[in-house]
């Protein structure tokens, strides 16, 4: 299995628990944690792909478009263009993202829904890691991953994960071992560093800052 070190997760650990005694729970870290409702946008993302959702698909695919524009994580470059993405699609394609979704969200065959959804927005130069990471993410933030890029590279150089290799574009056997990879690490260390995968990452991205460079 493809580990932190296990070292550095500890100091990691140590150092953000000194700070904030209570995780993500310490007055100081529900304050930062304002700028990302989490909890919120589950409930929305929970709402709108309901498996049911999937019957109304022009609704369902602006919806995609509503949630990564609202998303605090998504950046301010993506939004519009997925928003003007999904606009432009034909009824089939339409059809096709939502399907992918679905696969995604609901079904045994996760990895042709990603990989639908890959080729697709591929087709516009949108197959971005945030894009396609993002709605999974919330809709099961302690099991799925939001994979940004900037953080998935400096985790993996700075916890010296050397047999996982970052690409630009998205891929299946990337996704699910940078998703094993943090819900494995989450177990190593106190529960309240992980009130969602997300958060934990903040949490790997605030000791990597945190630390002497």
């Amino acid at each position: 299995m493809i580990q932190l070190n296990s070292n550095k997760l500890k100091q990691a650990e140590a150092g953000f628990l000194s700070r904030y005694p209570g995780g993500f729970s310490d007055p100081e870290m529900v304050k930062i944690g304002k700028r990302h409702p989490m909890a919120k946008m589950t409930a929305m993302v929970h709402d709108c792909f309901s498996a049911r959702a999937r019957k109304n698909i022009g609704q369902y695919a602006e919806d995609m478009a509503k949630v990564v524009g609202r998303s605090s994580m998504v950046s301010m470059f993506e939004k519009p263009k997925f928003r003007d993405f999904v606009k432009r699609l034909a009824p089939g394609e339409q059809s096709f993202l939502v399907q992918a979704m679905h696969d995604l969200l609901h079904t045994d065959n996760q990895q042709g829904g990603f990989e639908a959804l890959v080729e697709l927005l591929k087709t516009e130069k949108l197959a971005k890691w945030s894009l396609i990471s993002i709605i999974p993410a919330y809709y099961a933030p302690t099991t799925e991953v939001f994979v940004k890029p900037t953080t998935a590279k400096n985790i993996i150089q700075y916890f010296d994960v050397e047999s996982l290799v970052y690409k630009p574009t998205p891929s299946w056997e990337f996704y699910t071992a940078y998703r094993d990879l943090i819900n494995h690490a989450k177990t190593q260390v106190d529960s309240s560093l992980s009130p969602s995968n997300a958060a934990f990452s903040g949490f790997l991205m605030m000791a990597m800052s945190s630390s002497d460079h």
